[in-house]
């Protein structure tokens, strides 16, 4: 077992790109290795280790540990050093630490509760927006279902303009609680979306399921476009707790196969 102080070796295609300096690249690094377990033990690297690992002054290493703390993802007292905070503390609505989430080991019901916050947000935002819209968020609308039909064609991103839809949704209902969440919305939904549209079996999403949603927003149909969206998110947490029941009946039968043939083998 390697000491208290060691830091884990991080493969090469973990390693980020330095964004913002070296201060944001020891948070990549370190926030990536913290969620998906690579510190299981609880334990975290001593200063010095980390400054000798990233080649960093201790004013830059303690720069970096003052976002991690941010994050809820550690948590520092005076004597005890620095340690990893339970799961339960995290910033879940931080994107990084959502990123990280999601790119450990997937989990359907990570997505079963991620699709039931969009569930709670999303058709509320509608209907605002069906509401408050201003001309410029109509037009980001309109440019985002556009950007979908583009898709279709293959003439745009289909993730990035599906991304682009939602987004402007929030922005669009002018709540600024909701406008906080599109960062963490449009991160999450980068994994969720290739989730969901391949429990469709469709490479991407309808533009015209959208664009329903986008048309009773445009023509001020509050209640309507709130229903809409609402359909639209609870269409995809459906397909997600079917696949959930099937995966653990397939696991019971396979579980029912293994002790029928320990029970023959005796």
């Amino acid at each position: 077992m390697p000491p208290d102080n060691a830091l884990p070796d991080i493969p090469p295609t973990r390693l980020p790109v330095a964004i913002g300096g070296v201060t944001q690249t020891i948070v990549q690094d370190l926030g990536a290795s913290i969620v998906i377990g690579q510190f299981s033990d609880g334990s975290f690297p001593t200063e010095s280790a980390l400054c000798s690992r990233y080649g960093a002054a201790r004013t830059v290493l303690r720069e970096a540990v003052k976002m991690l703390t941010a994050k809820g993802l550690i948590s520092s007292r005076p004597g005890s050093g620095i340690k990893i905070a339970p799961e339960d503390n995290w910033n879940l609505l931080d994107p990084d630490v959502l990123r990280w989430l999601l790119e450990r080991k997937f989990s359907l019901q990570l997505l079963v509760e991620f699709t039931q916050i969009r569930l709670a947000v999303e058709p509320e935002a509608a209907a605002l927006a069906a509401t408050v819209a201003t001309d410029a968020d109509k037009m980001a609308i309109r440019h985002a279902i556009a950007r979908m039909y583009a898709a279709e064609r293959g003439d745009d991103d289909p993730l990035a303009s599906d991304i682009a839809f939602h987004v402007s949704v929030l922005y669009a209902s002018n709540n600024r609680f909701m406008r906080q969440m599109r960062d963490m919305i449009a991160t999450a939904l980068r994994i969720s979306i290739r989730r969901t549209n391949e429990l469709k079996g469709v490479h991407i999403a309808s533009a015209r399921d959208h664009d329903n949603v986008a048309e009773l927003i445009l023509a001020g149909k509050a209640v309507a476009a709130s229903a809409a969206m609402r359909s639209l998110i609870q269409g995809a947490l459906d397909l997600v707790r079917k696949r959930i029941v099937k995966e653990a009946a397939s696991g019971l039968k396979k579980s029912k196969r293994t002790r029928q043939k320990a029970t023959e083998d005796k």
